[in-house]
């Protein structure tokens, strides 16, 4: 009878309002090749508060990862999570193997100053995502007029039906007569009004695991970002898929086998710095 080895250890990290429940069909793809680990919300722990440049949520991201875990993981994060494990993997190697970033354009150079400039003065509500999230709305009668919302807006209406009720599944909570978001749209802004401007720093150092990013193609989060600091940092392993900034819910499928390859990839080269090492 053969011997079953444990497979390897993936830690997830969820973008920005989207609990991880959301990615049960893109984990479903991945369930046969990795062990599967994530904090169900970011944000929401009073001892890892929201603060400028994020460093409370890499805290509560380590402590996440190595309360779990007795050996290093594969960290795959989308958008906030992806930065989220960039700049974790720049500070605490040990946790990590490898690091694949869905979406999650690092911002650097001229537009991280003007950033900078932006939050220095007190305007980062009015130019960054939290100018729309501090107003979305929040409140439904019932789970069944929740999903009718989200259905008729564009974004969504591309998901296919079970990512968009696995979201509702998880992002919803009863709350007095009906049910509200249970990823608060006020964190959800404190977050995307406190995106880091100092991710250039990282480049400017050699990065100490191997980091790969996978994008989609008509991605305006990409856009607005530029890919230059993030092609720097990846090198060989950048990849872009059809779809947006949320090209895991478009199509679950495509974007875990997207994965799984750049993870193969990642693994060889770490196998190739233990090599040198030794």
């Amino acid at each position: 009878m053969p011997i079953q080895t444990p497979l390897p250890a993936l830690h997830f990290a969820h973008a920005n309002s989207f609990p991880a429940g959301t990615y049960r069909q893109f984990f479903s793809h991945l369930a046969d090749s990795f062990q599967i680990s994530a904090l169900e919300m970011h944000g929401h722990n009073s001892q890892f508060p929201v603060v400028d440049g994020w460093q409370s949520l890499v805290n509560e991201l380590a402590h996440q990862i190595s309360s779990q875990h007795t050996a290093p993981v594969i960290l795959v994060g989308h958008s906030l999570g992806g930065m989220l494990s960039a700049l974790l993997g720049a500070q605490r190697p040990e946790l990590i193997r490898c690091i694949v970033m869905l979406d999650s354009p690092l911002l650097a150079g001229w537009r991280a100053l003007a950033w900078r400039g932006v939050k220095a003065i007190g305007q980062a509500d009015r130019v960054s995502a939290a100018k729309t999230s501090r107003q979305r709305r929040h409140f439904w009668p019932d789970a069944q007029a929740a999903f009718a919302h989200f259905r008729g807006k564009t974004m969504f209406a591309i998901w296919p039906e079970e990512v968009l009720r696995d979201y509702l599944q998880a992002g919803l909570v009863a709350h007095g007569e009906g049910v509200t978001l249970r990823f608060t749209r006020e964190i959800e802004s404190d977050i995307y009004s406190s995106l880091p401007h100092h991710f250039g720093r990282i480049l400017r150092q050699h990065y100490p695991v191997p980091i790969g990013y996978i994008g989609g193609k008509e991605s305006r989060e990409s856009q607005q970002a530029g890919l230059a600091a993030t092609r720097k940092l990846v090198g060989q392993h950048y990849l872009e898929l059809p779809g947006g900034h949320l090209f895991p819910m478009e199509n679950p499928r495509r974007a875990a086998e997207a994965t799984k390859q750049m993870i193969s990839r990642l693994l060889h080269e770490e196998n190739g710095r233990v090599a040198k090492k030794c």
